[in-house]
This record gives structure tokens, C-alpha cells and sequence, in this order.
């Protein structure tokens, strides 16, 4: 039997350095550029980012989710949860790894489905970190509800011409090129009907109605796009993996990209842990400190347990990708750890508010954009009650209902089958 929690050493002294880089070149660009990790770099970022960028590279940790063919090291899902477990605890970090949202998962299904002038077009200047991309999926009056999805893509000689609207499509504004999902054959419902396709973002008929701003942001940082395709032409050449399977190609998309959230969640909330127990240690209240306290101890206990605990499943999960090779059957998982990442990071971040009093609610500390991040993470990539959903009735398809009067267990009813069969009765 093989059962280990330790970390291979040598990817181990990988993970030390990743953990000292982050800290001490990367979180320094959180504080002076808060808002500019998605953005096209300027001379004055190129100056500070594009050496960073080469020490990773130099490393051997560029885009390590990608297939050595594409400049990556073939990582399976555990060792990028770890490494991800380290990157959640900077905003900037992703982009210096080139493992940032959108993209990470908008490269992926090009690397699998994309055809070779694709590639050529898209993929390789993602993977280089040279452009930005847009995954638009979700529909403003449909929400998580893709059955009240009305974008279409229609046939029109050797194009295809797309029209309707999208919401929630993030980093639009400063994207390249869009993945937009579209239905082909309205009749065919939605995980049969639609298709994705690769489309310019200067393709005439694209209008970006607002950019709207996480709760966290500046208005005027917002990059959340509500998008409008009007007439959009497109060649057949853009259609990305086969008519009708824009399912299949998400799946490959989100299943791994959920289980990136949760473990840079996990790098978020022990953060906010490590915060939690330096002011615990250091804040002295009529003559002792905040650490004598048995409610502050209880926050401290009660949140190294849930983060444990979490971790741990995140990281099992991952491991099952791995082992499994088939994301649609660790789907029970990756929805359970998916619906408990809001929950795990609300509560420790909280509780870090708590400890650090009037303090904790100022924007002198991360705390207050950590917090407000866990309500963004229980709708990132489906809402938690979707998720809360899918789970239970994978569960409920485990078991049967009995036919009998009372439950299996149903002590009398058990009393007398045990009797009877040791010849008691």
C-alpha cells in the first residue's frame, strides 16, 4: 500500500524557491501596480516584469502546465496544485509564471483542439506572455443557465456569422483575441448545439458595452466585459474543435482551472492565518496579549483545521486528476472543493478581521480585498449552489432506496436477523 504526504525532494527545493521569489520580487508589484496585471505592458512595467518573467523561465517554471512541446514542463495537477498553492498569494505572480487566469485555460484547449494555423496565430504569443485573451461564455439573462443561452453562430458560405451578447467575458478589454461560445443547432439543445470559436478582438460587430468592476476595484479598472457580437464574421478556420462540442472542449478547460482556484485559495487564506497569529502574538490588550485570549486561540485553531482539511481535499482531488487522466470522473470533487473555496477563505479572513480590529477593516492591510474576494470565488466558474447540486446527485447516484418498511439499519428489524442467524431466536 502507498500512501505518502510528503513532496518529492527535488520538486521541493523548486517550491522553496518559487515561495522566496513571490515573496520578496513578485508581491512588491501587488503594492505599486494593484491594477495592472492584465494589462499590455508599457516600457516602465517591461523594465521591472520582463526580468522576472526570464528568472522563471530560467527556472524551468514558465507556463509549467503546458506540455513540454509548448515551452512548459507537462505538470500533472498535484504539482501544479503546489505550485499554485504558492502564486495565490500575489495577484501579479500568475502573470509572472505565465499560469494567469483567462489565459492558462484558454491555451490549454487551443494546445488540445486548436488547429495548426491556430496555434500559430494565438497560442504561441500567449504562451510567450506577449497578449492577452478572453474566455466568452456567459449570457447576461442566462447566467449559470446555459439552456437560456441565445448567442448563435450561422453558416453564411465559408463563414460563420455570430449575434447575441455576453456577459462576465473577463480581461475583454485588453484581449487579443475571444473564445466565444455560440449555438450551431439551436435544436440540438445546448451540450449538443454549440460551438466555440476563436475570433479577433478587432473583428468588426464586437462592441463592448461596459466594463464593469469587481466589488474590490476602481470603477475605472473594471475588465469585466458585457459584450454585444453584432454581424460578427468569421471564417470556418475559426470554429475551435468540432461543431457542436463546446462542451467537451470547457470541460478540459474548467475542470483543471477549478482546482488552480481552490489551491491559490489555500495560499490566500494562510496568509491571512500568518497574519492572524503575528498580530495575535504581538497585540497586547490590559496586559496580555491577544494569544492568551481563548476566543482568539479558538479562531486560530478552528482555522488552521478548516485550511488543513481543505488543502488536503484539494490536493486529493488533484492527485485523482492525475491517477484518473478523466476530469468527468473526479467532476464530484472538483464541484465539492470548488463549492467549499468561498467558504474556506470567508471564514479564516474573518476571523483575521476579528483579531486585527478597527485595523482589519482599513485599507492598511490586505484583509479587507481578501475578504471580498471570497464572494467573487463562490461565482468564479459557476455559482456555489450549481456546484452544491451536481455534488449531492453524484453522491445520491451511489446508493439505493430500500424497498423495506424501515431503514437497513433499523435496530429491531437487525436484532432479529442477528438473533436468527446465531440460532437464538
Amino acid at each position: 500500500m502507498s500512501w505518502d504526504f510528503e513532496t518529492d525532494p527535488e520538486f521541493q527545493k523548486k517550491l522553496d524557491w518559487v515561495d522566496e521569489f513571490v515573496r520578496h520580487e513578485v508581491e512588491p508589484l501587488d503594492l505599486v501596480w494593484p491594477h495592472d496585471n492584465y494589462k499590455p505592458l508599457d516600457d516602465e512595467h517591461r523594465r521591472i516584469v520582463d526580468p522576472l518573467k526570464q528568472q522563471v523561465r530560467d527556472m524551468g517554471l514558465w507556463g509549467c502546465h503546458l506540455e513540454p512541446a509548448l515551452g512548459g514542463q507537462g505538470y500533472g495537477q498535484l504539482k501544479l496544485a503546489l505550485l499554485n498553492e504558492i502564486l495565490g498569494r500575489s495577484t501579479w505572480a500568475p502573470v509572472i509564471f505565465g499560469t494567469q487566469a483567462p489565459d492558462t485555460g484558454n491555451a490549454e484547449i487551443i494546445a488540445h483542439f486548436g488547429t495548426p494555423e491556430q496555434k500559430a496565430t494565438y497560442l504561441q504569443p500567449l504562451l510567450d506572455g506577449e497578449i492577452f485573451s478572453t474566455y466568452s461564455m456567459t449570457e447576461p439573462q442566462g447566467g449559470a443557465d446555459v439552456s437560456g443561452f441565445e448567442t448563435t453562430a450561422v453558416r453564411d458560405g465559408d463563414d460563420w456569422v455570430i449575434n447575441g451578447s455576453k456577459f462576465f467575458s473577463s480581461n475583454a478589454r485588453y484581449a487579443t483575441f475571444f473564445i466565444v461560445m455560440a449555438y450551431t443547432d439551436k435544436e440540438a439543445g445546448p451540450h449538443d448545439g454549440m460551438s466555440m470559436f476563436l475570433v479577433a478582438a478587432d473583428t468588426p460587430g464586437i462592441t463592448i458595452e461596459r466594463n464593469l468592476a469587481l466589488i474590490h476595484e476602481p470603477a475605472e479598472e473594471g475588465s469585466e466585459a458585457y459584450i454585444r457580437y453584432e454581424d460578427v464574421r468569421v471564417p470556418s478556420t475559426a470554429l475551435l474543435g468540432e461543431e457542436g462540442k463546446a462542451f467537451q472542449v470547457a470541460q478540459v478547460r474548467l475542470g483543471g482551472g477549478r482546482v488552480h482556484h481552490a489551491m491559490r485559495t489555500v495560499g490566500l487564506a494562510q496568509r491571512a492565518l500568518d497574519m492572524m497569529c503575528e498580530r495575535a502574538l504581538s497585540r497586547v490588550t490590559r496586559g496580555r496579549s491577544l494569544a492568551e485570549r481563548e476566543t482568539v486561540q479558538s479562531y486560530i485553531a478552528e482555522s488552521y483545521a478548516q485550511l488543513t482539511q481543505f488543502r488536503l481535499f484539494v490536493l486529493r482531488t488533484a492527485w485523482l486528476i492525475d491517477k484518473t487522466q478523466d476530469y468527468a470522473q473526479c467532476r464530484k470533487d472538483i464541484s465539492a472543493i470548488k463549492f467549499l473555496t468561498p467558504k474556506v477563505l470567508h471564514d479564516i479572513v474573518q476571523r483575521s478581521v476579528q483579531v486585527h480590529g478597527a485595523l482589519g477593516v482599513t485599507q492598511d492591510t490586505p484583509l479587507a480585498k481578501m475578504w471580498i474576494t471570497a464572494p467573487v470565488m463562490g461565482l468564479v466558474d459557476g455559482p456555489t449552489e450549481v456546484h452544491l447540486r451536481q455534488v449531492a446527485r453524484a453522491v445520491l447516484k451511489e446508493y439505493d432506496a430500500t424497498d423495506s418498511l424501515w431503514p437497513t439499519d433499523h435496530i429491531p428489524s437487525k436484532l432479529a436477523a442477528a438473533t436468527a442467524k446465531l440460532g437464538m431466536a
